[in-house]
C-alpha cells in the first residue's frame, strides 16, 4: 500500500502546504493577473484591481486586449503579454488613464498551462518624477 504522507498542518511548512494557490494570490501585495489562451482575463487579485481603480472581481472576464494599450485582441494578446515580460508596459486606468508598470515573466511556465499568469509593478509615479524606465528594468 502506497502511504503519502499529508503536511503537518502544526508546522509552519505544513500550514503553507494546505493553503490554497488563491487564498495566497490574493494576499500578495503585488498585483497578478491569470489570463487564458482566449485573451480572457479569469483572475485578478486585489492590488491588480487597486492599481487600475476596479472594484473587486470586475476586471476578471474582461479581455486583456481591453487592459492592455497596446494588445491586439483575442489569442494574440497573450503572446504580446508573454512577450512583453520585463518591458514596460501601458495599462488602461479605469478612468480612461495609463498605468505603466512592467511585466513579469508568466509563473506558470508549462507549454499545457491553460492560463498565462504574471505580475505587475507600477511605476507610473516615478515615471511622472522624471525617473527614466530603464533605471527600473
Amino acid at each position: 500500500m502506497d502511504e503519502r504522507r499529508r503536511p503537518d498542518p502544526d508546522t509552519a511548512l505544513g500550514y503553507l502546504e494546505r493553503l490554497p494557490a488563491l487564498v495566497l494570490l490574493e494576499r500578495l501585495p503585488v498585483p497578478v493577473l491569470a489570463v487564458q489562451h482566449d485573451g480572457v482575463v479569469v483572475y485578478s487579485n486585489r492590488a491588480f484591481e487597486r492599481m487600475l481603480d476596479y472594484p473587486p472581481n470586475e476586471v476578471n472576464s474582461q479581455l486583456i486586449g481591453d487592459l492592455m494599450q497596446t494588445a491586439s485582441p483575442g489569442p494574440s494578446a497573450v503572446a504580446e503579454l508573454r512577450e512583453s515580460a520585463g518591458k514596460l508596459v501601458a495599462l488602461t486606468h479605469r478612468d480612461g488613464s495609463t498605468v505603466r508598470a512592467f511585466v513579469s515573466e508568466s509563473v506558470l511556465e508549462r507549454h499545457d498551462d491553460p492560463v498565462t499568469l504574471v505580475c505587475f509593478h507600477d511605476v507610473t509615479e516615478l515615471l511622472w518624477d522624471g525617473a527614466p524606465a530603464k533605471d527600473f528594468g
